[in-house]
């Protein structure tokens, strides 16, 4: 029987503000505003998700998962399409509970080989395993050699990121290491990363933006001296964070003709909160 691999990536990976041409089906999530909620990208975009909170800036944006009955859905559509074989590459499991459900869902399909790869991460590494994921497909590789390679983003990946204040990520329980930031402690702006584990933790305690900015860029670079890396950017409507970022990394190397940079789509957005900025790379192998 010849096999027909395709691929899911969740709403988290951010793939719908890039280009690429690749049949990638997305599993949605629902952004909550108030008394409102809308189908992430499809009834709420990045530009108008941030123009909203902009305009309110009480309003704490909620988001829920996509629902495993959606999920069945999703499957049995590919099903019929003719795939044979489903790689779904999730947000890490330490911040949502979409890579539990994609596997639940996958044991209400017949005929259909689903497997499940937890990210450890969310946005561009997410992305780059799905984009990868998709191209080997297409050139013909095997199920065990896509997945293999998927494990290689997922180990050879860091992001560092900034928020310009921390109460979305406490409010909506995406902070790890949370104890001691509540009250005044919000106040701060600490230097933030993705753990290997796939969770969010402080790094350092900063005190104001700019600084917490100008460290992630410090660490970044001290963590990538000497190695072969692919930069990127991700960010909370902030382009002029990232702008400066971009000139920060082309002053310290000459190469690097332009970074890649990606908006953080509302699901992201209502955790990290406006503003929030992330340099991470990608560590090439070959």
């Amino acid at each position: 029987m010849i096999k027909k691999i395709g691929v899911i990536a969740d709403t988290n990976a951010c793939l719908d503000y890039f280009d690429h041409p690749y049949d990638i089906r997305i599993m949605r999530s629902m952004i909550h505003l108030g008394d409102e909620e809308f189908l992430d990208h499809v009834e709420l975009t990045a530009d108008e998700f941030y123009e909203r909170l902009q305009a309110n800036k009480n309003l704490i944006p909620k988001t829920s998962q996509p629902s495993t009955a959606s999920m069945v859905e999703l499957y049995k559509a590919m099903k019929k399409d003719e795939y044979t074989d489903i790689v779904v590459v999730t947000i890490s499991s330490n911040m949502s509970g979409i890579y539990s459900a994609a596997q639940v869902a996958a044991q209400q399909v017949e005929d259909l080989n689903v497997v499940v790869v937890d990210s450890k991460s969310v946005a561009f590494p997410e992305a780059k395993m799905a984009l990868t994921a998709a191209e080997m497909a297409k050139k013909g590789k095997s199920l065990d050699e896509i997945v293999k390679a998927l494990h290689m983003i997922r180990d050879n990946n860091h992001i560092y990121f900034a928020v310009d204040t921390l109460a979305y990520l406490v409010k909506n329980g995406r902070l790890s290491n949370a104890a001691g930031f509540m009250g005044s402690m919000l106040k701060i702006k600490p230097l933030l990363h993705i753990s290997k584990e796939g969770k969010v933790e402080t790094v350092e305690k900063i005190r104001t933006f700019k600084k917490a900015v100008d460290r992630v860029v410090e660490m970044y670079l001290e963590e990538t001296k000497d190695l072969d890396v692919e930069p990127f950017i991700c960010h909370a409507d902030n382009p002029a964070i990232r702008d400066y970022i971009e000139a920060r990394l082309k002053e310290t190397n000459k190469d690097i003709k332009s970074v890649f940079s990606m908006p953080l789509t509302p699901a992201v957005g209502a955790h990290a909160g406006p503003g929030a900025i992330g340099l991470g790379y990608y560590k090439k192998t070959t």
